[in-house]
């Protein structure tokens, strides 16, 4: 399944420097970094509020929208899906407080991922 995200990041790479005018992703994409940001803000409310009213449906539209525009994101800063999976598969069987602790020892690890 993951190859969908794969496909989703080469459209939106593809639409990089398009016509904002024909392409939703080219018109967010160069209004920048800070409406890209807002952007998957207000996607997370949207999620947050659908699960809160339980709507499993809305819940899974909410979050595909934040999932993509989170992809937007990746790819204004150059980095792909497979970026995100490595460091998913980096944590997997770590447990969560001891990630977390590992990167509140560690401020190096902390600014790279600035």
């Amino acid at each position: 399944m993951s190859d969908i995200l794969e496909r989703l990041a080469d459209t939106i790479d593809a639409r990089k420097g398009g016509d904002a005018d024909a392409s939703y992703v080219s018109r967010l994409l160069a209004r920048g970094e800070d409406a890209i940001l807002k952007k998957i803000g207000e996607e997370a409310t949207e999620t947050v509020m659908a699960a809160k009213d339980g709507d499993r449906l809305r819940i899974v539209g909410e979050t595909a929208d934040l999932w993509f525009h989170c992809l937007v994101m990746l790819s204004h800063y150059g980095l792909r899906p497979t970026d995100v999976l490595f460091e998913l598969k980096r944590r997997e069987g770590i447990s969560g407080i001891d990630e977390k602790a590992a990167r509140a020892a560690s401020p190096r690890v902390e600014a790279e991922r600035k």
